[in-house]
């Protein structure tokens, strides 16, 4: 997968994330730093995440480049079935 097909793809999670999946989890980076995230919102090739607790120099909200992300971790407990909303599916 290329880095523009790559960015095309984080951004429309983003964009198409469902209601039914809590918009929370970890957000790593290709810097590997991990920011975990309890909301966010999007604007073009930027997202931006609200911490629910500050970082290390007392920040609550990220804005990162997706062509930044590197992976999405999921904290909540759920089943994988619940994630074929979001364009998964199990395979053949």
């Amino acid at each position: 997968m290329s880095t523009v097909e790559s960015d095309e793809s984080w951004r429309g999670l983003f964009e198409n994330w469902p209601e039914s999946i809590p918009r929370e989890g970890l957000l790593v980076t290709i810097f590997q730093e991990t920011i975990p995230f309890v909301n966010f919102l999007i604007s073009g090739g930027i997202l931006l995440v609200e911490r629910d607790k500050p970082d290390s120099v007392g920040a609550r909200k990220v804005m990162i480049a997706y062509n930044a992300i590197s992976a999405v971790k999921i904290t909540s407990p759920m089943e994988l079935a619940r994630f074929q909303v979001m364009g998964f599916q199990a395979p053949f």
